[in-house]
């Protein structure tokens, strides 16, 4: 793994060939403006740096990507994790406040039992499969989740997506993106978003 200063070396290049700002350090606190989400509710020590950022001109699209870490207790020891997310905030979006992680057996499990509901689509049997989706608002969630959506995540595996409202986050858990993945993500997420912006087909 890269150090500290060469990783932040390589974003702040990487933000300059993706034309956008760059931020060593979270001086806007955005930090608090996502504790609403289940990934800023995760353990403690919440760290954000190494912040790209684009924002259009009317300042109604702000897009981010950023090292966000976290440090969890267990007992006598502690373990912090580090991972890449990215962030929209759109006043063009509208979404329900949903969760999509990868599905385990656990969840399967709970299912089983009762004790958790699952979001599936007939339609999307391998989706269903590989994702577990959560929301308190089953119906909005699925107009959400149009067919272009439902399609891209069939393909593309082990992802999370979380939205509330305005706001979008998109990542893999664990996962601290190296400077072409980030690029990788860079695409996948404004794709994601012009999805979720497009009527259900």
């Amino acid at each position: 793994m890269a150090s500290a200063k060469l990783r932040t070396e390589q974003l702040s290049h990487l933000a300059d060939q993706l034309k956008m700002d760059f931020k060593p350090v979270d001086d806007w606190k955005l930090s608090n403006l996502l504790e609403d989400f289940k990934l800023f509710r995760s353990g403690g020590a919440h760290k954000i740096t190494n912040m790209l950022v684009k924002k259009n001109d009317m300042e109604t699209l702000d897009f981010r990507i950023f090292d966000f870490a976290y440090t969890v207790s267990t007992g006598k020891s502690s373990t912090t994790i580090r991972q890449t997310v990215l962030y929209v905030h759109s006043t063009s979006l509208a979404l329900p406040q949903f969760w999509m992680k990868p599905e385990n057996i656990f969840h399967k499990l709970g299912i089983w039992l009762g004790l958790q509901r699952d979001i599936n689509f007939v339609e999307f049997p391998e989706f269903s499969r590989q994702y577990f989706l959560k929301s308190k608002d089953e119906e909005y969630t699925r107009a959400t989740m149009s067919d272009l959506v439902l399609h891209f995540f069939t393909v593309e595996k082990n992802w999370y997506l979380e939205g509330i409202g305005y706001m979008m986050l998109f990542y893999k858990q664990g996962v601290l993106l190296d400077a072409p993945e980030i690029k990788e993500l860079h695409w996948k997420g404004m794709k994601i978003y012009d999805m979720l912006l497009a009527e259900p087909i």
